[in-house]
């Protein structure tokens, strides 16, 4: 019986440090691994808000430089992509550089009477915000409502 429990307590003397250190290794590959996929909601007018905006993106590409990030804007926040109304054009260069996207709503463009190129260079457009939220939560994506 003592044979059989030192056996017993050897075995688990060097089984133990191998099952940890393959739980670590997992543990680092899948944070390697995984990939941040971002969706910002932008539907305010407000300014501030904007501003904030601005630096919470550059914060976050600090962080996860490898992340992908969008920025949906509809409704009133739509000045902050047309090139004669917003007045974040070179935050947002800087951030288009750093691989965000900006995408403006083409139903809000409509009602607005906005064209494509009235909007700044490098912004996407799609049919419809609520449409691309709703496509990239059920992608996975992480949703910030501004």
């Amino acid at each position: 019986m003592k044979l059989k429990l030192i056996l017993l307590l050897v075995f688990f003397a060097f089984a133990a440090p191998a099952t940890f250190a393959q739980v670590k290794q997992k543990t680092a590959k899948t944070e390697k691994l995984k990939q941040h996929r971002i969706l910002y909601d932008v539907s305010a007018a407000d300014t501030a808000l904007h501003s904030g905006l601005m630096r919470q993106l550059n914060n976050l590409k600090k962080t996860w430089p490898e992340a992908q990030v969008e920025v949906v804007v509809y409704g009133k926040a739509l000045n902050l992509l047309v090139t004669e109304n917003t007045t974040k054009a070179t935050a947002i260069k800087d951030l288009q550089a750093k691989g965000i996207v900006f995408a403006a709503c083409e139903n809000t463009m409509r009602a607005r009477k906005i064209t494509k190129e009235q909007l700044l260079p490098n912004v996407i457009t799609v049919p419809m915000a609520v449409g691309e939220i709703i496509t990239k939560q059920e992608e996975g994506w992480s949703y910030i409502k501004l």
